[in-house]
């Protein structure tokens, strides 16, 4: 154990005419004074998007509150989620984030845009692992924790944010790293820069979101 702990904040905005998120946030403390940040998107819209990534969400905070270690809830996860037959592409991505003792991170991902990670003022490229269950890539990783690392967890609605306008392909993830490096020093919570990077993307989207937007952030105080 360490003097470190983790300052956690999340923000959305819906898609255009909807009343619900298709994403969802969980946040789940454990016994081993570990903390597990679940990001899921499900796909499309509305109600539909809003319970297939609040399910995954659920089921992957309900399997590890019973003691499942992270990779077991990932292969359940992935083994489970359908794919969508007409898109071909899985009904839910998610971004698995967990603090363990405020010592090291644990990172699954997938099909969500790579999480940001920003240590010293600049863009820290971590190494990702890939894994292969039941034909999905899980890209996994696992970094030793230093003070005032900020992580920026993301459903694709950030990057999508000004395609056809401001931006011809969108936000590049570049881009949204750029962006953040400029409020490291700042000392923001992680709930104001969450705000920040999503107020940003409603700008781009010139208040109509195309799509649904959240953002995670995650900052080692």
């Amino acid at each position: 154990m360490n003097n470190l702990c983790a300052d956690i904040g999340y923000r959305s905005i819906f898609h255009e005419g909807e009343e619900l998120c298709g994403d969802h946030v969980d946040v789940i403390e454990q016994e081993d004074d570990s903390i597990v940040v679940v990001l899921a998107d499900g796909l499309g819209s509305g109600v539909k998007a809003s319970i297939l990534s609040t399910l995954t969400s659920k089921i992957i905070s309900t399997m590890t509150a019973a003691g499942l270690s992270l990779e077991e809830c990932v292969r359940t996860i992935a083994a489970t989620l359908p794919v969508c037959s007409v898109r071909g592409v899985a009904y839910s991505t998610f971004t698995i984030l967990r603090i363990v003792s405020n010592d090291y991170a644990e990172l699954f991902q997938y099909d969500n845009p790579f999480a940001i990670l920003l240590r010293d003022g600049e863009v820290f490229d971590y190494t990702k692992t890939e894994i292969i269950i039941d034909g999905k890539k899980i890209y996994q990783t696992r970094i030793k924790l230093e003070e005032n690392d900020i992580f920026v967890l993301m459903s694709d609605g950030c990057p999508h944010a000004g395609v056809g306008t401001a931006y011809n392909f969108g936000w590049q993830r570049d881009d949204i790293a750029e962006f953040m490096k400029t409020f490291y020093d700042v000392g923001y919570t992680a709930k104001t820069l969450s705000t920040i990077l999503i107020e940003e993307c409603n700008r781009l989207y010139d208040s109509k979101p195309g799509d649904d937007a959240t953002a995670c952030v995650v900052r080692i105080r």
